[in-house]
């Protein structure tokens, strides 16, 4: 690891810092001026850089915006007078990772220093993982299958139906297909067949030829032509308008089509992949979809889990949507605390995958500071939160998809209430766990549920604590290092070991 930097003109404070970390096993390289700082990056770097904000020749804002011009992601702390206030805006507003009020407690400046380097080591896995992310993300195990249906299916023609709720990434998983199949060099072609009116659907589907109704001046191809030797992805199939399902069922069966107004029969080399939030057997039997038409989608499905399935993936997907956010607005990505991440994983998401996007945008143009703590999460978290069920007993709707570490079904808090009443409290909902898992030949069921006990209780530690790792293991009863290595080995820590 590298060392941490100190810059200060007072040899005392540097003196105080340098024995306090090397106490810790930090290695220390200290400054006397912001000048000697800029010359020595041109050699070296830090791990995090400790900064007063009043030295001769230099403020140490003036430092901090010409260190964060040459290393973005270094964490920068700044020692400030102490009621300081404008200081501390000011290191804040230029990006700062944390000010450090004087006199300061050595104790606490150190737990600082480290949460920092906790920080910026976190940054750079991300910042590695980051740099080859791929087109879909997600670790959990219901993902993984999605993946490995994905190999299979790409290098097939067969038609695929996709089905999960809205905003689950249904396209994306579409475009995979499209991208490692032989057609990749051929169109991909999306139509949403919810958003287009009944009387156009038809047009836009299979094109029309010049006079064939009012208002159609020229020949138009449709959908169907321009995805010709690509794939044709059709959303949300399920609110297809029924005499149109006719015509798309002849498609698939013979492989032709006319233009509206047409008698010349066209010949479609597309692949079909479609997709639906609808329980399609539920619309057959209401007579709103063809039956024969279901079948012939339904040749391969391929389920796409809601995110409250795979919470594992949310740390991830958090910190990748936070950084292109920043990266389209042109601002520093904002960093994720804890706390924070654990609400973000507690949190039931039912616009899935893309309202998870949409509050990692708003969070990047509307949280103060440049670690999201829970304060800033947006109301919506707080609405859910209080909307939310009882909690009951966990299901479990196979092993290999349950078996989550330390971030599966939310276990319900501890209540005082007999076993022999209604409420009978967490440890009935323990048994009614354990029961379903060894019932359905779930392997290590003890090491599956030791591991969710010790991650729900190290989450809801760290939220009470606002992050606060120190604070936390003291909560439990447990050592430093014991909350540091659980979580890691839980997963809990930037990367969630998600996608």
């Amino acid at each position: 690891m590298k060392p941490i930097w100190i810059v200060d003109d007072d040899q005392s404070i540097r003196f105080v810092l340098e024995r306090a970390l090397a106490r810790e096993q930090f290695a220390v390289r200290s400054f006397s001026s912001g000048h000697d700082v800029l010359a020595a990056l041109d050699t070296d770097e830090p791990q995090v850089l400790v900064s007063d904000i009043r030295m001769p020749g230099g403020s140490g804002i003036d430092l901090l915006a010409k260190v964060r011009a040459r290393l973005p992601a270094l964490p920068v702390i700044i020692i400030t007078a102490y009621g300081d206030l404008d200081s501390a805006v000011s290191a804040f507003q230029g990006g700062a990772f944390e000010y450090l009020p004087k006199p300061f407690d050595v104790t606490k400046a150190v737990e600082l220093i480290r949460r920092a380097v906790e920080e910026s080591l976190r940054e750079a896995v991300q910042a590695e993982r980051a740099a080859e992310m791929p087109e879909m993300l997600g670790q959990a195990s219901a993902m993984q299958d999605v993946f490995r249906a994905i190999g299979r299916l790409s290098q097939s023609h067969v038609t695929v139906l996709i089905t999960g709720e809205s905003g689950s990434g249904k396209e994306l998983v579409a475009r995979a297909l499209h991208k490692h199949s032989p057609r990749a060099g051929g169109p991909f072609v999306a139509i949403n067949t919810a958003a287009i009116p009944k009387d156009l659907l038809e047009s836009e589907l299979f094109g029309h030829e010049r006079g064939a109704f009012t208002g159609a001046q020229t020949m138009r191809r449709g959908r169907f032509e321009q995805a010709e030797g690509g794939t044709l992805f059709l959303d949300e199939i399920g609110d297809m308008p029924f005499d149109l399902q006719t015509r798309l069922l002849r498609v698939l069966s013979d492989g032709q089509f006319y233009r509206v107004g047409g008698h010349q029969p066209l010949k479609a080399n597309v692949r079909v992949i479609a997709a639906t939030h609808q329980n399609l057997e539920q619309r057959v039997k209401d007579g709103a979809f063809r039956e024969d038409l279901f079948h012939r989608l339904n040749v391969i499905r391929l389920r796409l889990p809601a995110l409250r399935e795979r919470r594992e993936d949310i740390p991830m997907l958090a910190r990748f949507f936070l950084a292109k956010s920043a990266k389209e607005l042109g601002v520093e990505a904002k960093r994720i605390g804890d706390a924070a991440l654990a609400r973000l994983v507690a949190f039931d998401f039912p616009g899935n995958v893309r309202q998870l996007e949409n509050i990692c945008h708003w969070l990047t143009v509307m949280a103060p500071a440049q670690v999201i703590e829970p304060k800033d999460l947006p109301p919506e978290l707080d609405a859910g939160a209080a909307a939310a069920p009882a909690p009951t007993a966990p299901t479990v709707a196979s092993p290999a998809a349950d078996a989550v570490p330390g971030i599966g079904a939310a276990m319900p808090a501890p209540t005082c209430a007999p076993a022999s009443t209604p409420a009978l409290g967490w440890l009935h909902d323990l048994e009614s766990e354990a029961r379903t898992l060894l019932q359905s030949g779930a392997p290590d069921v003890w090491d599956t549920l030791t591991r969710r006990f010790e991650g729900r209780l190290i989450l809801t530690a760290l939220e009470v604590t606002r992050g606060r790792r120190i604070e936390a293991a003291h909560k439990l009863g447990i050592g430093r290092n014991t909350i540091t290595r659980k979580i890691q080995e839980l997963g809990l820590d930037d990367d969630a070991r998600c996608r």
